[in-house]
C-alpha cells in the first residue's frame, strides 16, 4: 500500500483544543482546523475531562467532582468496583472524552468545551458500560493516573466492593494483599512474571481457607487479563513500529508509484469525477509520499488531511506538498492563501486522528486510501480505514475504493517452479523442484502467475462493500467449486491442478464515481501489479478432466486413472493472533464423474 497507519503518539496530545466553539458545517469549520502541536504537555496527572494537571490523585478527583460533576469515589461505591473496575472506569471515561461524548449518557458534542458544559451526575442503571475487559488496556500510553492509583485507607479501598475484609487481607492473607496492592504500573511494565506471582499468591491462599482460594483465583484471572492486554498492546506496538519503519524506505514507494495499474486507477478516479471532488474535504489514510492527496488537491478539493504513521514519510509528504505549492499553512492569513494550498499532513494513527487535531465531527466528504495488501487483507490496514469511515466521514460520504472482491482459480504446472528446475543450463535439478513444491504446500507464495497457467474457471470467494461493512466482517469463509476452463486442455485428456491462486479487484464504482467508474484488478489475466497473486499449493496435484469418462473403480479420485471433474474447496481467511497477519485454511475435495469423492487434510497457511 502507498502509505501506512500511524504508531502510538504521545497520549497527552489526545485532548483537542477547546479554544473555539463549534463552527457551521462547510468550509468555515475547516478554516478553523488546527493542530494540537507537539508542545510539552508538562508533568502531573492529567484530568479526565480537560487539560488541567494535578500533583495527586485526590486533588485530581476533587477537581473532577467540583468542575465536571464526576464523583469518582461515588461511582466506585455505587457500582461496587474493585481495583480493576476502577482501572476500567478511568480508561472508559478517557475514551469517551476523546470522542467528545458524555461518559454517562453517551451524547456527542462538537467540542470539548461543549462536552464539559454538559457533564452531569451519572444516569447509569445496572451493569456499567466500562465493565468490558477491553478497558483494562490503558487508553492513554503511560497514563500517570493509572500508575499512581492506590487503595489506601483514605482512598477507594474501604469502599471498593471487595468481598474480603481489610483485616483479613492484612493479617492472614499477606501474599494476596501484596498482589492486590500492586500498582498497575508494575503489571504494565512487567507482564512476563505475572503468572509466577499469582501462582505464588494462590499457593499462600490455599493454606488459608476455601474462601481465600476462590478470591485469589478471581484476582489471578483478572490480573492475568490485565497482563495479557499489556503484552498484546506491546506486541501490537512492536509490529506497528516495524510496519511503519518498513514504509520509510523509498524503495517500496518507488515500486508502488511505478505500478501504473495501481497509480493510474487512483488518478483516474480522483481526477475523472469532478462532481465528487470539486470543493470536497478529503481524508487520505496512509498517505505515504502523498500522491493521492496531490491528486485530490489537483481535482479541486477544498481541504485534504493526509495521515500516516511513519514520521519520516510525514516529513517527506509535507515537503512534497510544499514543493508543489499545495501545502496548507494554518499560520498564513486567509487573504494570503491560494486556492490550491489545501493539504495538511498529520503524523498519527487513523484511529487517533481526533486526539491529534481538531476537526469537525464526521466532517469529510471523501475518504481515500490505498490499504490493500497481498491477498487483499494482509497487513490488516482495512480496520483503520473502516474506523476512519465510521468516525470521520459524513453520512453518505464517499469511500474510495468502495468495493473489493477476492477471486480464485486453479493453476497448472507452469504456476510452480518445477519447469525451471528440470532444465537449469541443460542440467536436471528436478529433485530440488520437488522439494520446493513440497515446501510451498506449507507456505503461501506471492508471485505472478501467467494467464496461460490458469487451468480452471474463476470463482468469486468474497465481496466487500466498504461503504457499509464492519470490522468483524473482514473474517470470512467461502465454499466454491472449480471446473476446468474451456481453453485448459483437449476433451478427454487429463490436466493436473497444482493448487489455488487468489487475487483481488477493487472498484471505484458509479455509486460515488458517477462520471468515471474505475476498476483496479490484480488478476492473472490483467497487467501485473506489485501485489502479484497469492499462491496456495496442494499437497499433491489433482488430475482433472472436462467430461465424463470411464474411470477405474479401484483408483483414487484425482489420479490419472480416475480424474476429478470438480474440485470442491472451502477457504477461510481470518485475522491472525499476530497483529497485521492473516491465517488461511484450505479444504480440498476432488469429485469424479461417478460421484466418488476424495478429501485431503486441511492445509493451514499464515501470511
Amino acid at each position: 500500500m502507498e502509505g501506512s497507519r500511524a504508531g502510538q503518539d504521545e497520549a497527552e496530545e489526545r485532548l483537542m483544543s477547546d479554544e473555539e466553539e463549534e463552527e457551521e458545517e462547510g468550509e468555515e469549520g475547516w478554516d478553523d482546523w488546527c493542530s494540537d502541536g507537539d508542545d510539552d504537555a508538562g508533568g502531573g496527572l492529567l484530568c479526565l475531562f480537560c487539560t488541567s494537571r494535578f500533583d495527586s490523585e485526590s486533588s485530581l478527583f476533587s477537581h473532577c467532582g467540583a468542575e465536571h460533576r464526576f464523583d469518582f469515589h461515588g461511582v466506585v461505591r455505587g457500582s461496587g468496583l474493585d481495583f480493576y473496575g476502577c482501572i476500567k472506569l478511568i480508561n472508559f471515561v478517557r475514551s469517551k472524552v476523546a470522542e467528545n461524548k458524555c461518559w454517562s449518557c453517551d451524547q456527542a458534542f462538537a467540542s470539548n468545551s461543549e462536552l464539559c458544559s454538559h457533564l452531569h451526575a451519572p444516569r447509569i442503571e445496572g451493569k456499567g458500560p466500562w465493565e468490558d475487559d477491553a478497558y483494562l488496556k490503558p487508553f492513554m500510553e503511560d497514563d500517570s493516573l493509572l500508575h499512581s492509583l492506590s487503595f489506601d485507607d483514605d482512598g477507594v479501598d474501604e469502599d471498593c466492593g471487595m468481598s474480603i475484609e481489610r483485616g483479613e487481607c492484612s493479617a492472614g492473607n499477606g501474599g494476596l494483599t501484596e498482589l492486590r496492592e500492586n500498582k498497575l504500573g508494575d503489571t504494565i511494565e512487567d507482564g512476563s512474571d505475572i503468572s509466577a506471582r499469582f501462582q505464588q499468591g494462590c499457593t499462600i491462599e490455599l493454606t488459608n481457607g476455601e474462601g481465600s482460594e476462590s478470591l485469589a483465583q478471581e484476582q489471578s484471572d483478572t490480573q492475568l487479563k490485565v497482563a495479557r492486554a499489556s503484552v498484546n498492546a506491546k506486541a501490537i506496538k512492536s509490529v506497528d513500529d516495524n510496519y511503519f519503519g518498513s514504509y520509510s524506505s523509498f524503495g517500496i514507494h518507488r515500486e508502488m508509484l511505478g505500478d501504473k495499474v495501481r497509480t493510474d486507477a487512483y488518478r483516474d478516479a480522483l481526477l475523472g469525477n469532478p462532481s465528487l471532488m470539486s470543493g470536497a474535504t478529503v481524508l487520505d489514510v496512509g498517505c505515504g509520499t502523498g500522491i493521492l492527496s496531490l491528486f485530490a488537491a489537483k481535482a479541486g478539493a477544498s481541504r485534504v488531511v493526509a495521515v500516516d504513521g511513519s514520521a519520516k514519510m510525514v516529513s517527506v509528504a509535507t515537503q512534497v506538498a510544499k514543493n508543489n505549492g499545495l501545502l496548507y499553512d494554518e499560520n498564513m492569513q486567509v487573504q494570503q492563501k491560494q486556492g490550491s494550498q489545501v493539504i495538511s499532513v498529520v503524523h498519527t494513527k487513523a484511529e487517533e486522528l481526533n486526539h491529534k487535531i481538531q476537526i469537525p465531527p464526521n466532517g469529510f466528504d471523501v475518504l481515500v486510501s490505498e490499504w490493500m495488501g497481498y491477498c487483499l487483507l494482509y497487513e490488516s490496514m482495512l480496520s483503520s480505514v473502516l474506523y476512519a469511515c465510521d468516525h470521520f466521514l459524513k453520512p453518505g460520504g464517499a469511500i474510495l475504493p468502495d468495493t473489493a472482491t477476492i477471486l480464485g482459480a486453479g493453476f497448472g504446472r507452469g504456476g510452480t517452479s518445477l519447469p525451471f528446475w528440470e532444465n537449469v543450463y541443460g542440467f536436471d535439478m528436478s529433485c530440488i523442484g520437488k522439494e520446493v513444491t513440497s515446501t510451498s504446500a506449507r507456505f503461501p507464495v506471492v508471485d505472478v502467475v501467467a494467464s496461460q497457467d490458469i487451468v480452471t474457471e474463476t470463482a468469486v470467494l468474497h465481496s466487500f462493500d466498504l461503504a457499509t461493512m464492519k470490522e468483524n466482517e473482514m473474517d470470512f469463509t467461502s465454499s466454491f467449486e472449480l471446473r476446468l476452463s474451456g481453453s485448459s486442455t483437449v476433451v478427454h485428456e487429463v490436466t493436473r491442478c497444482y493448487g489455488i491462486v487468489l487475487w483481488f479487484d477493487t472498484g471505484f464504482t458509479g455509486r460515488f464515481c458517477k462520471e468515471n467508474p474505475v476498476i483496479l484488478s490484480t488478476s492473472p489475466f490483467s497487467t501485473p501489479t506489485h501485489w502479484s497473486q497469492t499462491i496456495f499449493t496442494f499437497e499433491e496435484p489433482i488430475a482433472m478432466t472436462k467430461e465424463e469418462s470411464l474411470v477405474s473403480s479401484s483408483a483414487s479420485v484425482g489420479t490419472d486413472e480416475c480424474p476429478a471433474m470438480t474440485i470442491r474447496s472451502r477457504i477461510s481467511i481470518v485475522r491472525a493472533s499476530e497483529h497485521r497477519s492473516i491465517d488461511i485454511s484450505v479444504e480440498t475435495t476432488a469429485v469424479s464423474s461417478d460421484g466418488r469423492q476424495r478429501s485431503w487434510p486441511v492445509q493451514i497457511f499464515n501470511l
